[in-house]
């Protein structure tokens, strides 16, 4: 038994990655061929679908429009659930625990719910099609979540800090930024994973939001029908461009979300 447990992780690895080689065979492949005879790798291998993406401003376009409103989002979202989460730690007011437990609310109702009235509201106010208008609806979901996460790191620091950095004189602003935040930094690392995730992966507002200026990807390879009928190699390599992005964020806050899941909060 103790000679086959070593292959129970193997396994489960070959399962998840299985789809993710797939996607990157597809990506080297004409549709003609996909849609052909089943093939473990390419036969006819072809860059032609990266090249159309990397030449054709629709396609990077897309990429960029998502960076752009993803980072937007995971900086707002951030510096206000920082504030915020410190006073849900260090602070007992009346109706805290419902305040916190309504912020929770937000992120548990479908995107679906606002995706109307988010409309209504950003073209009214001249913000549709706007990078900031996507971003600032996501934040409808990352802030709850970015206060959960920070709350529970503030938590686990000492009040003591607090007090001692009083006592030498710091102000709250000297205090929060020079001493406090980078002793919660794996916090912070895990919260801003958080939000970039969920708002590089979130379809149905960015796609109801925006039309041409601030079209994403994820929006963009959902039109990509044509009489002749869906141009899968090109779709196959638009999907594996997207998870490089998801796949960098990992890496460099890989620590982070380990400290995270030991901590007992993520």
């Amino acid at each position: 038994m103790r000679r086959l447990s070593p292959l129970i992780p193997a396994l489960y690895i070959l399962f998840v990655m299985l789809p993710i080689y797939w996607l990157l065979n597809m990506s080297f492949k004409t549709t003609n061929e996909i849609l052909g005879d089943f093939t473990l790798w390419p036969r006819d291998f072809t860059f032609e679908n990266y090249v159309t993406i990397f030449t054709d401003p629709t396609w990077y376009m897309g990429y960029v429009n998502s960076l752009i409103y993803v980072t937007l989002n995971t900086i707002i979202s951030v510096t206000v659930a920082l504030p915020a989460a410190y006073a849900f730690s260090r602070y007992r007011f009346l109706g805290d625990k419902h305040l916190f437990f309504w912020l929770l609310t937000n992120r548990m109702a479908p995107a679906a719910v606002f995706a109307l009235p988010f409309f209504q509201l950003y073209s009214a106010v001249n913000l549709f099609d706007t990078h900031l208008a996507v971003a600032l609806a996501h934040t409808l979901f990352n802030i709850p979540l970015a206060v959960w996460i920070l709350e529970g790191f503030m938590s686990g620091v000492p009040r003591q800090l607090d007090e001692t950095a009083y006592v030498d004189g710091y102000s709250f602003p000297r205090f929060f930024v020079r001493i406090f935040m980078p002793t919660i930094a794996a916090g912070i690392g895990v919260a801003c994973f958080f939000c970039f995730m969920f708002s590089w992966v979130e379809l149905l507002l960015a796609k109801t939001l925006t039309a041409v200026e601030a079209k994403p990807i994820a929006a963009t390879m959902t039109r990509t029908a044509s009489t002749s009928g869906y141009d899968l190699g090109l779709l196959a390599a638009a999907g594996t461009l997207t998870i490089i992005p998801g796949a960098v964020v990992i890496y460099f806050v890989r620590n982070y979300i380990a400290k995270g899941f030991a901590l007992g909060r993520v």
